[in-house]
């Protein structure tokens, strides 16, 4: 049968510690086939249990106590491939022992573990264990819950010391909590790295969440069994004997004993109790089990209160999603929403800051100079479809690196490619002082078992400064992000759709309405060529011709909007009041049988570009000119309210119905196409002048006073 093999610090990552090929002294083992057929045994066993032991044997006819035998009878015979341990005080020779069985890998495993206090003590302490799981239960936070525990395991277990460890992502674990006699070196505060525990010995943690080691001065007592048979696997054993580089780490530590419990949620070795002893020492089976019971009450307690702060970070990712996308479906300037929604997104998110590009135009809200917010977006990767991700300066193409600053943490949703669509979320570097539990590295020195294979000698702590790296984006927020991706990729497929839809709707339009203006100066170049004089040829040529400007700056005006280039305004000090009152002599000079009046004048200066804005109320007067009612003046009134200045263009008229109001400034209004008092309209007007306005840092809204229609503008005042 196979023992274990030399072990050095160059294959000690591999060492198949499941099947080490002995056990530690303190107790005896014997492993029968399914069938309760005897297959081996170590090598203290005859002795210890005054057993005379052969290959083959049944186990019922083995001289053992009647309680051993009646549990060993549980497991003998067809059943589960593997079964749980069952433990059963048993005496031998007058030496008390815990009989502890279990099955796993198609044998039978019955090990005897010496126990030197009474069972009545070992009751009283299993009791006191028990009495702690209340208290574990009521607590509200991790570090509360762990700060708990490891008092109550050692006042239980009476080890020198219990600390907790809590894994990171990359398996470094840090101490969080520690209870220890006052005259030994504290670990609280210190980072262990990953290597400290190798992945097979992870496993073993997970599959076995408490392991006990008695005395790292004990000779190991090697298994007997048939030559040819298969090593056994003591991945549930409790004597397992201990890797050789394990025992020289713990006595470089000054540790005597130790015993571990592992705290395991969802499969995942989330955190350990290590416990440390400078001696010898045996905690009876039943108080470790206790122990392990309150690591299992702590890790239902540790997943309840994590899962709770996943949920109030999902309900407020879910929320901002949900109003973010409803937002977009009906606004037309996405920069405009996303910073809108920017403190929700970066509360969601726990980002510092974040940046939106669409079309080119960055848009940034947080602590990030222009240029550098340009340079980040010009590195994410052409025509991906999923998140972007970076945690550290590594992660970034080098060409960025120096001009990064604190911007070291990067998640990036490209929520429309095609149009440089990019909402980005930032962090900022993390600069730890970490204290480490020695150097991280194993020394190269000659030790006790051969050169190179020495753990680090020194667990004093010693300190890194580590920079480069922000902090780690959660598998919650990553989750919640990726769907937050999806829905926006939905929503601006649908816009863009809704775009396409439009654009062919624009096309039919121009060559509807474009072609009356163009039969019109054809007949009339017709009639000139004729050698007609009629006076009215000249003003029907001018007419048609300004109907068909209309249309084309209204169509190039869209094709700004709709590209993200806005409308280009230029902003320099303009008198509103004389502003208004030219186009109102402009007005009254085009259309002498329509009273215009300016019912109000209060000087009002504002930061503006005259032409667009004189395009805005033109568009006003326009429109109330139009839909007034035959007879009755246009009304329009310049007045200041605290710091804006309000003009208000108002015409005789009867409301305008609720699902017509609603859409007043979409583009292509159902209402305006064709409509007899506006015949050359394509409903474009309001559109561009409400994105002319918000350019202006302004509002425009509708309303209804008395018996007018009311269309209002509000800017700031300088």
């Amino acid at each position: 049968m196979e023992h274990g093999r030399q072990v050095d610090l160059l294959n000690c990552a591999d060492e198949p510690i499941h099947i080490p090929g002995s056990v530690q002294p303190h107790g005896a083992l014997l492993f029968f086939t399914a069938d309760g057929l005897l297959e081996g045994w170590s090598a203290n066993a005859p002795a210890m249990l005054g057993l005379a032991l052969e290959l083959g044997a049944p186990y019922a006819s083995l001289d053992l106590p009647p309680a051993a035998l009646e549990l060993l009878l549980d497991y003998v015979g067809p059943g589960d491939a593997e079964v749980t341990p069952s433990m059963v005080p048993v005496c031998v020779n007058d030496a008390d022992y815990d009989c502890i069985v279990h099955a796993a890998f198609g044998r039978i495993v019955a090990e005897f573990e010496q126990r030197d206090v009474s069972a009545d003590e070992v009751a009283r302490f299993a009791v006191k264990a028990h009495a702690s799981i209340d208290r574990l239960r009521r607590q509200k936070t991790i570090e509360d819950l762990l700060s708990i525990a490891v008092g109550q395991i050692r006042e239980f277990t009476g080890f020198d010391r219990v600390m907790a460890y809590r894994f990171r992502p990359d398996d470094s674990g840090d101490v969080v909590a520690e209870s220890r006699r006052e005259d030994i070196v504290p670990y609280l505060g210190q980072r262990y790295p990953a290597s400290d525990i190798p992945a097979q010995a992870r496993r073993l943690y997970v599959l076995n969440t408490l392991r006990s080691i008695i005395d790292v001065n004990d000779t190991m007592v090697p298994l007997l069994g048939a030559p040819d048979a298969l090593p056994l696997d003591m991945s549930h054993g409790v004597l397992r004997s201990v890797s050789p580089v394990h025992i020289e780490y713990l006595k470089n530590m000054g540790v005597g004993a130790s015993m571990s419990v592992s705290i395991v949620i969802n499969g995942r070795l989330w955190g350990l109790i290590a416990c440390h002893h400078m001696s010898r020492r045996l905690v009876p089976y039943s108080i470790r089990m206790a122990a392990d019971v309150l690591a299992q009450v702590m890790a239902s307690t540790i997943h309840s209160i994590e899962s709770r702060q996943e949920t109030v970070v999902i309900e407020r990712a879910a929320a901002t999603r949900t109003k973010l996308v409803e937002d977009l479906l009906l606004e037309d300037d996405p920069l405009e929403t996303f910073d809108r929604f920017s403190d929700a997104i970066l509360a969601a998110t726990q980002a510092q800051a974040q940046l939106t590009s669409y079309f080119h135009k960055v848009q940034v809200r947080g602590d990030v100079a222009p240029e550098l917010a340009e340079a980040i977006i010009a590195s994410l990767p052409e025509g991906t479809h999923d998140l972007v991700v970076r945690e550290k300066l590594d992660d970034w193409p080098e060409a960025i690196r120096d001009r990064l600053g604190k911007w070291v943490g990067l998640m990036a949703l490209p929520f429309d490619p095609p149009a440089n669509g990019w909402n980005v979320l930032l962090r900022v570097e993390q600069i730890e002082q970490v204290a480490w539990g020695g150097r991280p590295e194993k020394t190269t020195v000659f030790g006790p078992l051969g050169e190179r294979l020495t753990p680090r000698g020194s667990f004093d702590a010693w300190y890194e400064t580590v920079r480069g790296h922000a902090h780690p984006w959660e598998a919650t927020i990553l989750a919640n992000s990726r769907l937050t991706l999806a829905e926006l990729v939905r929503v601006m497929t649908a816009r863009r759709a809704q775009t396409e839809a439009t654009r062919a709707q624009l096309l039919a339009m121009l060559g509807h309405d474009l072609r009356d203006p163009l039969h019109s100066i054809n007949m009339a170049g017709m009639v000139l060529e004729k050698g007609s004089a009629q006076p009215t040829l000249g003003k029907r040529i001018q007419s048609s011709t300004s109907r068909m400007q209309r249309m084309i700056t209204q169509v190039l005006d869209m094709s700004r909007i709709d590209g993200g280039l806005g409308l280009g305004v230029t902003l320099e000090p303009v008198d509103l009041t004389a502003l208004v009152e030219d186009l109102m002599d402009e007005a009254r000079m085009a259309y002498p049988t329509i009273p215009f009046q300016l019912t109000c004048d209060d000087p009002a200066r504002v930061n503006a570009d005259s032409g667009r804005l004189a395009q805005v109320l033109s568009n006003l007067l326009s429109n109330a000119r139009h839909h007034g009612e035959v007879g009755k003046p246009v009304r329009v009134c310049v007045r200041t309210e605290g710091r804006q200045a309000v003009v208000e263009v108002s015409n005789a008229g009867a409301p305008i119905p609720p699902d017509i109001a609603a859409t007043l400034f979409n583009p292509f209004k159902r209402a305006s196409l064709h409509n007899p008092r506006n015949r050359t309209g394509m409903g474009l007007g309001l559109y561009i002048a409400q994105q002319i306005v918000r350019e202006h840092h302004g509002e425009i809204a509708y309303s209804h006073d008395g018996n007018e229609v009311v269309f209002s503008v509000r800017l700031p005042l300088l």
